[in-house]
């Protein structure tokens, strides 16, 4: 039987939820945290960064589409717009910054043949490359060129 393992799932193995919860405790964000936690948090933010989403309403609806599949990520619902905006503006960086160097340490020591972390399935494209299908001109200030309505 041939198991699927989705991207999302793949970039989340980099980060096991103990290295993060570490990372928690160092830093101290979820000091004053009421039932939403850092790692929805970072649940909500790399789907926008995969999902290429561009605004925190495209977030929360993707997420609360996939209301099912969060329970297996260890999230228990998706968060509220008005939530994640606060939980964005006011928590501290500086955890974000020490997840993103265990990846990047990680990914550099199996770049270099130290280590043999791999991916179990296919990755089959991962970067941030976007593609407009529907190229329309964007009208900025006053441009004279721009047809007029009646």
């Amino acid at each position: 039987m041939n198991r699927v393992c989705s991207i999302f799932a793949q970039v989340l193995r980099l980060l096991p939820r103990i290295e993060f919860e570490q990372a928690v405790q160092k830093h101290r964000t979820e000091k004053h945290a009421k039932g939403f936690s850092c790692w929805t948090q970072l649940i909500a933010m790399l789907f926008c960064q995969l999902g290429q989403a561009r605004s925190l309403r495209e977030i929360v609806g993707g997420l609360a589409s996939s209301e099912g599949k969060l329970k297996h990520l260890g999230v228990a619902r998706p968060p509220k717009r008005s939530t994640l905006a606060y939980a964005n503006e006011h928590r501290s960086w500086e955890l974000y910054q020490t997840v993103f160097e265990q990846v990047l340490t990680k990914c550099r020591g199996a770049m270099g043949g130290r280590t043999k972390f791999r991916f179990h399935n296919k990755l089959v494209s991962l970067d941030a490359t976007s593609i407009d299908l529907l190229r329309q001109p964007v009208l900025t200030g006053r441009n004279t060129s721009a047809p007029r309505g009646p």
